[in-house]
Order: structure tokens, then sequence, then C-alpha cells
């Protein structure tokens, strides 16, 4: 196997394939980049089981040929090669990779031993935006569990109904729902496909298909290998969903809007980023909505005590309430608009606090982002 390749494009496509493997894992063989030079360019690959990551990128072939080789090593060594040409050679001492005046060799890992990257049908599959999706999945995301006892509430929830595509994470005190655009190709119709995919997976999938114009999403597979893909240019992530059934939140939303009050966004931001400096780590931040604005008081410890309010528009009685200020801030943070809409719903159980719903305030229309936040009990 012998061929040459551009050291930028090199570098660029062996970071995006190694960015989803796990720090440490337990098969050395899956720390590998699997790089395939044939007649068409040169594909690099990395799998673990449960996300894959490919890419084909444009190469001089001299001799066509398959290696493994660990990925992170290999990443390192790319991004700090001169600017030169990389020419890579494999023979019986291993594999020779040569840039300018910079010489390595590295050990070969065992090929047959690498599992099958797994292929995607596009049986059904649609397009969104990709700066939407991203911007989507940096909404929701954040509001997935992170413990693994539960694993349906560590996924994100991708919802396809006819030209909607819905996002939904949970992790039990917090919802946050995010539509976009879905485009099937094919006439609208009401059937519906969901797919639980890990928060991570779909993080990285965010981050690095931001700028990419369209993301083709395709769904695959069936019973315990059910995978979807996301695909832009000519890269692709591959996640195996989770399995199980998700909450029923959608239902947890109120029809009725009326109760609410009006902030601007980054100044709320900046208050709640204050007070809670005194607050230990699991207290609540007390917050007050009255006609005059929204005050907020953290008694915190005995050595601090901070006050703060801004100003806001209310419709309806004052209310007093116990919230997360970390989960507050990453809702604020999602709004995306000048104004926050905080809405305070109303709930059937009479010992039960009622959650605030957290929209942008808006000139009119659905709103396609909502978050939804269980209050804290409020001890004195």
């Amino acid at each position: 196997m012998k061929f040459q390749v551009n050291r930028d494009v090199f570098s660029e496509a062996v970071s995006f394939v190694v960015k989803l493997l796990p720090q440490r894992n337990p098969q050395p063989i899956l720390a590998g980049v699997l790089i395939e030079a044939t007649d068409s360019g040169l594909s690099l690959s990395a799998f673990d089981y449960e996300a894959s990551a490919r890419t084909t990128i444009e190469a001089t072939i001299d001799e066509p040929g398959t290696i493994l080789v660990h990925g992170r090593l290999l990443s390192e060594i790319a991004s700090r090669l001169p600017n030169a040409p990389i020419e890579i050679t494999v023979d019986d001492d291993g594999i020779l990779l040569t840039c300018g005046s910079a010489r390595f060799t590295l050990a070969s890992m065992p090929v047959q031993e690498y599992p099958a990257i797994p292929e995607v049908s596009g049986d059904h599959s649609g397009v969104v935006p990709a700066e939407d999706f991203a911007t989507a999945i940096a909404q929701v995301a954040f509001a997935a569990s992170r413990d693994d006892v539960t694993p349906v509430l560590t996924g994100v929830q991708l919802e396809v109904t006819g030209t909607q595509l819905s996002l939904v994470a949970t992790d039990r005190y917090r919802v946050a729902l995010r539509d976009i655009p879905f485009d099937s190709g094919v006439a609208a119709d009401e059937s519906s496909t969901t797919a639980l995919v890990p928060a991570r997976t779909l993080t990285e999938v965010g981050k690095t298909f931001g700028h990419s114009g369209d993301i083709t999403v395709s769904f695959s597979g069936s019973g315990d290998r059910e995978i979807i893909a996301f695909t832009a240019g000519n890269k692709t992530v591959t996640s195996l969903l989770i399995k199980g059934n998700f909450p029923p939140v959608r239902r947890l939303f109120p029809e009725q809007t009326d109760h609410h009050a009006v902030v601007n966004t980054g100044e709320l931001i900046e208050a709640v980023r204050r007070v809670a400096l005194v607050l230990d780590r699991s207290a609540p931040l007390r917050f007050t909505f009255g006609q005059d604005g929204v005050s907020m008081d953290a008694s915190g410890t005995e050595q601090a005590r901070a006050t703060e309010s801004v100003d806001a528009t209310l419709t309806g009685d004052e209310v007093t309430i116990g919230l997360n200020p970390q989960y507050l801030l990453e809702s604020l943070g999602a709004v995306k608009s000048e104004f926050t809409r905080v809405t305070f719903t109303s709930s059937d159980n009479a010992n039960k606090l009622s959650p605030i719903l957290i929209t942008p305030q808006t000139s009119g229309g659905v709103e396609s982002f909502k978050y939804l936040l269980q209050p804290n009990l409020l001890l004195r």
C-alpha cells in the first residue's frame, strides 16, 4: 500500500473520524482507524460498535490496500506535521509516514479483527438544514440525563411526522423540545418515525455538520441493530439507537399560557449568574415575579447573601418559586431571543409544584423551542 495526500485534508479527516471514539476503550482494536486506499480515493473509518464515522478524501493512490492504525496517535501526529504532502507506505517493518523531513514508523493493527462498518440503506431518509439542525441539537441535548442508570433518558428522541422533525430530551426535572423542517422528498403524510439517539453522539454531529448546508438523515436496520445515519458532503456518522420507551413528555406541555412574565434574556442571565455565586451547589434560587419585575434572593451560607432585580412584565398574579439556577441558565442560553417568556402552568395535583414553561418571546406564531422546568421546594 502506498499513497500521497494533502497534509491539511488528511489531518482534518483523521480528526473527524476519531472524535466519536471513547478516550478509553476496553477493546484495543476499536482504538484504530481503518484506512482504505482504492482507485476512487482514500476512505477513513472508525467504529466502536455504538457509533461510527466515515469520510472519503482525494489522494494519489500508487498501491491500493487497507491498514488499521491507532487513531488518536495518528491524529496527533497529522496535526503537527510540517506544511508538506504526506506519503504513507506499508511494508514488512510497519507503516511509514513521511512528510517533509519528518518520518514516523507506526505499528499496524490486525485489519481482520476489526468489525465491519455499518452500511445504511436510503429506504427511509430525509434532509434537514444543517444550521437549523445544529442549533436544535444545542437547544435540546443538554437536557438529556448524564446518568447511565436510565439509558433512555441519556438520549435525544428524534420524531419525524410529515414535514417536521422534533427533538426532545428530558432528565425527569426538565424537558426541552425543538421542531425544525424535514424534507423526505415525497408527499407529506402523517406517518411517523422515531429514533432515540445518544445525546453525546448527536452533540458531536451538531458541532461537525453545523455549516454543511444540508444533512441527510437516514433510518436503517431492525431489532437490536437499528441505526441512524447523518451524512453531509463526504462525511457520514452512524449511531446505534437506544432501546426502550421514551417517556411521553409532550403531554406535560400546557395549552393555556395566560399567566406569564416577559423578561430581557441577557439581563436575566447576568443577574442569575451573579446572585447564584453565593448559593450552595444543590440549593435553589428564590424568584419572585411581580408587577415591578423579577427579584432574586440567594441566602447562601452564613458568610454571604445576594439579591438582585431585573425589569419584567407580568400578566397575572405575583408568583414566588425556587429554581435550579444552572438549569435555568441553560434554558435561557437556548432561547436564542432578546426576550424570554416565562409561563406559570397549573396542576391538578395541589400537593405538587407546577412546572414553568420557557419560550422565546416573539411577535406571533407557534414556538419551535419549548423548555419545561420543574421548580424546587423552598424551605423558607
